[in-house]
């Protein structure tokens, strides 16, 4: 045996997969009932040059455009979750690298459908109706046959 040859890393435990797909899931999908709630209740300030005529009509869209960005990234109700939404990406693209992408990407979006239903409720008090509990549930059964199917 070669002492020099690369020795295959070894993959890790189910519990650090789960863990991991659970944590995008939850990134992706509770922070966006709150980002979309923080962006609803947003008013912008009146800012002159957006408004004024003088400028041309670009050039007040693309002022418009850049000022509301700003003022809704200094609103910490509408950046702490956007930050929490992006690391679950970070988190994404570190799973992809290493989990099976045919099972990444179903089970992270699907887990993050799950979990904005629950950031529904949570954030804006949406009652989850029965239809919703059925889809979820059977959500759920989709992502263990895809679990079972690869195994």
């Amino acid at each position: 045996m070669d002492p020099d040859a690369p020795h295959p890393e070894p993959q890790p435990s189910i519990i650090r997969w789960v863990l991991g797909f659970l944590l995008v899931g939850a990134a992706w999908g509770l922070t966006t009932p709150f980002m979309r709630r923080a962006a609803i209740n947003y008013t912008p300030p009146t800012r002159p040059s957006v408004t004024d005529p003088r400028n041309s009509w670009l050039k007040r869209k693309i002022l418009g455009v850049f000022w509301a960005v700003v003022d809704l990234l200094r609103r910490p109700a509408y950046a702490i979750p956007l930050l929490c939404n992006v690391t679950g990406s970070i988190w994404f693209f570190l799973l992809i690298g290493k989990a099976e992408l045919s099972l990444t990407v179903p089970i992270t979006n699907s887990l993050a459908f799950l979990f904005t239903v629950l950031g529904e409720w949570w954030a804006e008090g949406k009652v989850i109706n029965k239809d919703t509990w059925i889809g979820m549930a059977l959500v759920l059964g989709g992502i263990a046959l895809c679990v079972q199917s690869k195994s």
